[in-house]
């Protein structure tokens, strides 16, 4: 079985240690559980909250990422539209709305895996 490459894992959603055990219980198209977490990877075992309030950190991560989306929205309005401030509020916000689930869950995935401790550990080759 071939290994999954960090990135596609981080993408993915999948534990850091293990790269396949999922981070999150729900798939994103549940909406209305788009933020519950697993405690454990079901894989492997590796704790997804290495420490309680572990994750505040993650909501500047969240800051980066939305900021850059609204550069994006803002960037896109002006050179081809150019619309009044009442679009640009409005366009941007309705952004903002829709992106937090996709934001939440980005940012979190990345927080544990920039500081949360957890390794990748290759599976032992059975020979």
């Amino acid at each position: 079985m071939q290994e999954s490459s960090s990135g596609h894992a981080l993408f993915s959603g999948k534990c850091p240690a293990c790269r396949k055990g999922d981070i999150f219980k729900y798939p994103l198209k549940r909406i209305t559980r788009f933020s519950e977490m697993h405690k454990h990877c079901l894989n492997c075992g590796a704790s997804f909250e290495p420490e309680p309030g572990f994750y505040f950190g993650a909501m500047f991560v969240s800051y980066g990422l939305s900021v850059m989306l609204f550069i994006a929205i803002w960037l896109t309005l002006y050179i081809f539209w150019d619309p009044s401030d009442f679009i640009y509020v409005t366009v941007i916000g309705l952004g903002a709305v829709l992106f937090t689930p996709i934001s939440f869950r980005f940012s979190r995935i990345v927080y544990l895996y920039m500081l949360g401790g957890l390794s990748y550990h290759h599976p032992r080759s059975k020979n």
